[in-house]
């Protein structure tokens, strides 16, 4: 209840906060790429149930049936001019600020996905997931902040996604369910901003020590410490 009640307050505070940025945005967006606004995407939700999820729109309309689908590589031919600052910044990301005012959402949580990529997580991972509200940024997030970067040096794309990035991410969004607390939620609100800024820090693996440890052979792409102290 406590979550809920800053999601609504942080959210539409931020809402009109950002309308000054948000608005000259949109009219870009009108005028440029190929006219579109916003992209509404199905993702899974709470529960399992899907709804649409909102961003500004940064690649062509039918890239989903296109290249890697629903996957965005670094680089991706398939995203816009503008969409490629848009998404760097993460601004992209800000009409989700409605999800969350209707529900859909939180301001911090398990990444919501499209169904391909949710059924890439192990079933364990599954089921803790739909328990609580998905998030505009989380653990997930913060952790794989260069998740595109590190498919795009891959040889086979799909594979490092399914069976490397994904098992991991859903260990680090189970820890979050089971560990939910006012703290995490807003030292992840925090965290969220400072990667934007530092996108290669590991402050996470300070704030939060405990976290389970990453896979070898991703633990430097992740900015793990023990990574970091041996090198």
């Amino acid at each position: 209840m406590v979550q809920r009640v800053l999601d609504i307050v942080l959210s539409g505070t931020a809402l009109l906060l950002l309308a000054v940025l948000l608005i000259p945005v949109a009219v870009v967006l009108r005028f440029t790429g190929e006219g579109e606004v916003f992209f509404a995407q199905n993702r899974v939700g709470r529960g399992g149930k899907p709804f649409k999820l909102l961003k500004f729109a940064t690649m062509l309309k039918d890239s989903p049936n296109m290249g890697t689908g629903t996957v965005t590589l670094r680089d991706d031919p398939r995203v816009l001019p503008v969409g490629r600052f848009l998404r760097k910044t993460k601004i992209n990301e800000l009409p989700q600020l409605i999800n969350i005012l209707k529900g859909d959402m939180s301001l911090i949580g398990p990444r919501p996905q499209t169904q391909r990529c949710f059924d890439a997580f192990p079933s364990r991972s599954q089921k803790t997931i739909v328990t609580v509200r998905p998030g505009l940024s989380g653990l997930g997030s913060i952790v794989f902040r260069g998740e595109e970067d590190m498919m795009h040096a891959a040889k086979d794309p799909n594979r490092v996604y399914d069976e490397l990035i994904m098992p991991y991410k859903g260990l680090l969004e189970e820890w979050y369910v089971q560990n939910q607390s006012v703290f995490a939620y807003l030292a992840l609100i925090a965290l969220t901003v400072w990667v934007v800024a530092r996108p290669r820090s590991g402050l996470v693996w300070k704030v939060f020590p405990d976290l389970p440890s990453p896979p070898e052979e991703i633990a430097r792409e992740v900015n793990w410490p023990s990574v970091s102290l041996v090198a």
